[in-house]
């Protein structure tokens, strides 16, 4: 009796290896993109961060050759040893990525909890608390940015006065008199000033971060807080080891953001000493300025990738 040779089915492919190759489909645009634009743009301004304009060859007709000569790391040694004014730019740079990350983390966190209870106009609150990450893009970021509010115009609203513009809320003494009684070092008065003064860039900067805070607040399984409510969890309580926890893979994608937003804004003191650099008409060596401030966030967002990774929960399927 002949034996039938069974063919075995092909198993179809896992949910997962299917949405994997979904999303290749939908990053090849990116990747190629990257290969074919970006990619040889960077490896041209890597090499004229080494290099040099020589003028000095002309050729049979009489004209001027232009040619590129390897400086080695001139410009590199000149930016960090040469002059003073980019280090210290860079460090103006760094003391406000300390400042303003933790705080618009902060903010952005607890107005995505406020936003996230069930209360009248909750979308007409989420959209005001937006709006200005709209507005604060192109051109209107630079009327902003020249208003009064953010600068001390002459005859501005705030003629009162002491010592400032239209954007000092409180001062140092203010905060001084209240924390006196509790012996408060000085660091931290200044912490409070500048964030109770800044806090009209604090809401500018803080739209992207807070939508992302309320989706992963809204996918947080509300039997959770049911099961922790019958249990006699308080709100408090609720908050510290249900949601924070749960949301701790935003906070960390949030922190990052926040610093390379921080990091490549117009107005940070390294860019402005980068273009400022660039405007002069000297290139090259803003192009080794611009590498040495890209290797320095690499390392900063790497270190800050390492510190938060270890305080995040990550919630098991099984």
């Amino acid at each position: 009796m002949e034996k039938t040779l069974k063919i075995p089915k092909k198993r179809r492919a896992s949910l997962d290896a299917r949405k994997a190759r979904n999303g290749y489909f939908f990053v090849a645009p990116f990747v190629i993109g990257v290969i074919l634009v970006y990619l040889p743009i960077l490896l041209d301004s890597i090499w004229f961060s080494f290099s040099t304009v020589d003028r000095s060859q002309v050729n049979e007709l009489g004209q001027t050759i232009v040619a590129y000569k390897s400086v080695g790391l001139q410009y590199y040694k000149d930016a960090l040893f040469g002059s003073a004014t980019f280090v210290t730019k860079l460090l103006a740079g760094m003391q406000e990525l300390i400042f303003e990350v933790p705080a618009v983390v902060i903010f952005s966190l607890f107005i995505a909890v406020v936003l996230n209870q069930k209360m009248l106009g909750r979308a007409v609150f989420r959209a005001i608390f937006f709006v200005p990450v709209i507005i604060s893009t192109g051109i209107m970021e630079r009327i902003i940015h020249d208003d009064i509010f953010s600068s001390n115009v002459e005859g501005g609203i705030d003629e009162g006065a002491g010592d400032g513009g239209g954007s000092q809320i409180i001062s140092m003494l203010d905060v001084q008199k209240l924390f006196g009684s509790m012996k408060v070092g000085g660091e931290l008065v200044t912490y409070v000033v500048k964030i109770v003064n800044d806090v009209y860039q604090i809401i500018n900067y803080s739209g992207v971060q807070m939508l992302i805070f309320l989706a992963g607040l809204q996918s947080i399984s509300p039997s959770i807080y049911e099961a922790a409510q019958i249990e006699g969890a308080t709100g408090w309580e609720s908050f510290w080891k249900i949601t924070l926890p749960m949301i701790s893979p935003m906070i960390l994608v949030n922190t990052v953001y926040s610093a390379i937003n921080a990091f490549t804004r117009s107005t940070n003191p390294a860019m402005t000493a980068i273009n400022s650099t660039y405007d002069t008409g000297d290139g090259f060596r803003a192009t080794a300025m611009a590498w040495i401030y890209f290797s320095i966030i690499m390392i900063i967002i790497a270190a800050v990738v390492g510190i938060v990774s270890s305080f995040i929960f990550y919630q098991r399927r099984d």
